[in-house]
């Protein structure tokens, strides 16, 4: 028998959005396989009342308190694939089928790194993608900016708020004259040479030529992909933000194919912990509504 809700990722999204369900007494099930995007990070921050504390706590606890609902079931996996199946939805994994009347997904993303050397092992640590999650921290000593692009600019422009700011252009994005001026303006230095590796034990940026400049943080904005190929299998139609494609949605979170809502970084140009759980909310009303008014 199929259950009225099936959701695809178990982290701040996923978990959110079951909450509005199993609050509503509609059976549930998360599917999740456990790759939190913010899993790398030693602390979250800019979430009411879970201020500085560990991303895994914050999803555990979550996950602790919706599984006092005995209508919401949590399975440990990875969903393979899903369609139509008569009026409902079936999600496959290895081991088992869900079939369901609704679906919403959280399936998230991957964050694609610059290929610099260094960069990788202190991401969530001392490299970062998010200022408001991570700059107050650094005490306004000095950051730095690695530029992915022309939307690098606006970042540059918000750094010195928490800290002296370097912007290593990298090749990837040159100010015009009024864009330097307005840099110049907020303090912000331009490095112009090539980036070559991030080295020590917070962030020491090697340039092409040899100088180095040290940082105690180094904000970069990665491109962004699906981390399930689910949506697109799935018919999902998808719009194109600065740093990569996501699930197209509507006000109430549900994507272009009828039945299927989206929530979360998957479903976002750009996203956090408060806005994964606000459209977690939005999705779970709404798949619940839909169960009463719509009848695909």
């Amino acid at each position: 028998m199929a259950v009225d809700v099936a959701i695809v990722g178990g982290s701040y999204a996923g978990l959110s959005a079951a909450l509005q369900l199993a609050r509503a007494r509609r059976s549930v099930v998360i599917i999740d396989a456990g790759l939190r995007r913010n899993r790398f990070a030693e602390t979250s921050h800019g979430f009411l009342s879970r201020d500085g504390e560990a991303p895994s706590a914050i999803a555990e606890s979550g996950r602790r308190q919706l599984l006092a609902y005995p209508n919401v079931r949590f399975v440990e996996g990875t969903a393979e694939t899903a369609g139509r199946e008569g009026a409902d939805f079936l999600v496959s994994l290895r081991d088992e089928k869900i079939g369901a009347r609704r679906l919403i997904l959280a399936t998230g993303v991957v964050d694609e790194l610059p290929p610099i050397p260094g960069l990788e092992e202190r991401w969530g640590r001392s490299v970062f993608h998010c200022p408001y999650c991570h700059g107050y921290e650094l005490g306004q000593r000095r950051i730095g900016i690695l530029a992915t692009g022309d939307h690098s600019f606006h970042q540059a422009m918000m750094l010195p708020d928490w800290g002296p700011t370097t912007l290593f252009v990298n090749g990837t994005f040159e100010p015009d004259a009024a864009e330097e001026a307005m840099l110049a303006a907020r303090g912000v230095e331009i490095a112009r040479e090539g980036v070559v590796a991030v080295e020590g034990s917070k962030a020491i940026v090697i340039l092409a030529g040899g100088r180095e400049v040290s940082l105690d943080g180094l904000f970069v904005t990665p491109r962004m992909r699906m981390a399930s190929d689910l949506p697109a299998a799935l018919g999902c139609a998808f719009d194109e933000g600065p740093l990569g494609p996501y699930i197209r949605t509507n006000e109430a979170k549900e994507t272009s194919v009828a039945g299927i809502y989206a929530c979360g970084d998957a479903a976002r140009a750009a996203g956090s912990v408060s806005h994964a759980v606000g459209d977690g909310v939005t999705a779970g009303m709404a798949a619940h509504r839909s169960l009463i008014f719509d009848m695909h």
